[in-house]
């Protein structure tokens, strides 16, 4: 018996109008955890090798971690997965929030939704009771309007999964929103949503989660408060969550500013951290059993920006800000709570509009293209404009609603050359000729650009001791430095086993690999209290190294192979032309050979090797 866990999925076939209820598969937990890995497997078994996104054959999934719903320091997570609208290949996102725990309450891991419905639907789940809806009132409505409506038909008890307008109209980068300004926000899950007029998901759930071991539950959970509580990052956090980062960026040359042409940006004190908190912040906000507090709720009182709500994290600041040329600080608080209200995902949306302006500033998009909107560098008044025509298709948005890659695909032109994206997806808040691990975890990623999917933060700045504790001092100092190409390969590999298994347990990155407080011993311990699991290191390891690499089989049969691995010419041929990583570029054909390496992929192609995957028991997938 695994404890701690809700103990069913439930499975909906919106085509037929039918709802079941499945015993959670207990053998399939103990391979592959839940979130994550749990989707990865059932997704992979389930879906087409040629399907299409937008079609009945996808299936879309959501699951909480195992440890999901627990009392371990940020275990509020939880996923959805999808073959990606946007990319064409594994789609992949995580968000914190209680929709997650909520579910667990109601004694559910899993929800998966197969089909198309023929009229707009929304899903109710009140413990026992599980409904199909009609959601034709709630069409057309945006996420804000969706929770509200949902939560007086419900009870304000409940949690809310929804999309908004961004979602019913397929943009390609359409997010999938939680309590109201959580985002499950890459891989243009929302589109997928929308395509199975699926508007909404609601739970309430008025049970309990039983727990392995009772009699040390709370002694154990005690110290992990403690040391997260005393570890030197969390003040810092709790003042800022993640908006001080722009700081940090411009300080290591890693704030992407206009497309990505070079990573600082002059007046990046103007959308600082410190500019928020002085002038538009109204408080941090909390996840379930966070302690860190990264969440913000912010408000602009007046003028043409005023607003109140979720507050920008970092990535906003640095996708409509300095990727924009963007030094308007209540434009962007403004334009990320449109974002959220429309459900779309900010890096996208940032830098598809940076593209498109980079691709104004070059005379490959002219007024005539844009209906008379001006796309000069820095024109808050257009980013606005835009990130409401694109989630509703208007105009020119309907163009850049696809993204930047199959918007530049569409006009041509030359503009190619000035899509910053891996296998479709714009790449994050980092440039990576500032950071080389990051450079390559962008292509490695099963869902194409990311940066979480390894979160190669070690190299970063200062973790010279945790390099030394997780991989040993032999690899210092090359590995600590964010500008040298040498054991990016091993840390990469080892950051993406150790993060894809932290998201199948549904915690939270911050923490466990920044600031690195708890590692797989921790989580180990976590397991076995909570859940009455017991894993080694080294199986925990396996779990996570099983996962991506099912992850590149799921891929490989959509065609990807090493070819695909690949970063804009622009990082790994232009020098960056200023701050302190000028005249750096991304050595990525000598990383992506050492990742191959410790992988065990074949060099040539980029697929795992045949005995690989029968290291890792997954010789039937082949």
């Amino acid at each position: 018996m695994i404890h701690g866990v809700g103990g069913y999925s439930i499975w909906v076939d919106l085509s037929k109008g039918t709802v079941e209820k499945r015993p959670l598969e207990e053998d399939l937990v103990r391979k592959y955890l839940l979130g994550a890995g749990y989707l990865s497997k059932v997704l992979y078994d389930l879906i087409p090798a040629d399907a299409d996104p937008l079609g009945p054959e996808n299936v879309l999934g959501f699951a909480t971690g195992t440890l999901t719903g627990s009392m371990f320091p940020q275990a509020s997570r939880h996923v959805v997965a999808a073959l990606s609208p946007l990319t064409d290949v594994w789609g992949e996102s995580h968000a914190a929030g209680f929709w997650g725990p909520e579910l667990k309450l109601a004694g559910y891991d899993a929800v998966f939704f197969t089909g198309i419905s023929k009229s707009p639907v929304y899903l109710s789940i009140e413990d026992e009771r599980i409904e199909i809806r009609d959601a034709k009132h709630l069409w057309g409505k945006d996420v804000f309007e969706t929770d509200s409506i949902l939560r007086e038909t419900h009870g304000h008890l409940c949690r809310v999964i929804s999309i908004g307008q961004a979602g019913e109209n397929l943009v390609r980068f359409a997010a999938v929103m939680n309590d109201r300004d959580r985002a499950s926000a890459r891989s243009g899950l929302g589109a997928v949503m929308g395509s199975k007029k699926l508007k909404a998901i609601a739970v309430r759930g008025t049970g309990k989660l039983e727990v392995a071991d009772p009699s040390n539950y709370l002694k154990h959970m005690d110290e992990f408060y403690r040391r997260m509580m005393e570890n030197p990052f969390t003040p810092g956090r709790v003042k800022y969550g993640t908006t001080s980062l722009v700081e940090l960026m411009q300080h290591i040359g890693r704030l992407p500013s206009y497309n990505m042409k070079q990573g600082v940006f002059d007046n990046f004190e103007k959308i600082s951290g410190d500019a928020i908190n002085e002038k538009y912040l109204v408080k941090a906000r909390a996840d379930w059993s966070c302690l860190q507090r990264c969440g913000r709720y912010t408000a602009v009182r007046e003028g043409p920006y005023a607003f109140e709500g979720g507050s920008p994290e970092f990535e906003t600041q640095s996708s409509m800000g300095s990727r924009c040329g963007n030094d308007n600080l209540e434009s962007v608080l403004y334009g990320h709570h449109l974002a959220n209200m429309y459900g779309m995902d900010t890096i996208s949306l940032g830098a598809t509009i940076s593209w498109a302006m980079e691709c104004w500033n070059e005379g490959l998009i002219t007024s005539e293209d844009t209906e008379g909107l001006d796309l000069g560098w820095g024109n808050h008044e257009t980013i606005v404009r835009l990130t409401e025509m694109i989630a509703l298709r208007e105009g020119f948005g309907d163009l850049l609603a696809e993204g930047s890659a199959r918007a530049a695909q569409k006009l041509g032109r030359g503009s190619e050359e000035f899509v910053m994206t891996v296998k479709k997806q714009e790449i994050a808040g980092q440039e990576p000729r500032a950071q080389k691990s990051m450079g390559l975890a962008a292509v490695t990623a099963a869902r194409g650009a990311d940066h979480l999917y390894a979160f190669p933060v070690l190299d970063e700045v200062g973790f010279d001791e945790d390099i030394k504790k997780r991989f040993g001092e032999e690899f210092l100092p090359e590995m600590a430095e964010r500008l040298s190409p040498k054991y990016k390969g091993l840390m990469v590999k080892q950051c993406e086993d150790f993060m894809v298994m932290v998201e199948s347990a549904g915690l939270c990155k911050y923490g466990t690999q920044i600031p690195p407080e708890f590692f797989y011993d921790d989580v180990a311990l976590a397991l076995k209290i909570h859940n009455g699991l017991e894993y080694s290191r080294k199986e925990l390891e396996e779990i996570g190294e099983r996962v991506v690499n099912l992850n590149r089989l799921f891929n490989a049969r959509r065609g990807i192979t090493r070819k695909d691995d690949c970063l804009p010419r622009r990082l790994t041929h232009e020098k960056a032309p200023i701050g302190p990583s000028a005249g750096e570029v991304v050595e990525l054909d000598i990383m992506l050979d050492d990742y191959y390496r410790e992988r065990g992929w074949d060099l040539q192609t980029g697929l795992p090797k045949k005995e690989t995957l029968e290291r890792l028991g997954l010789k039937e997938e082949t």
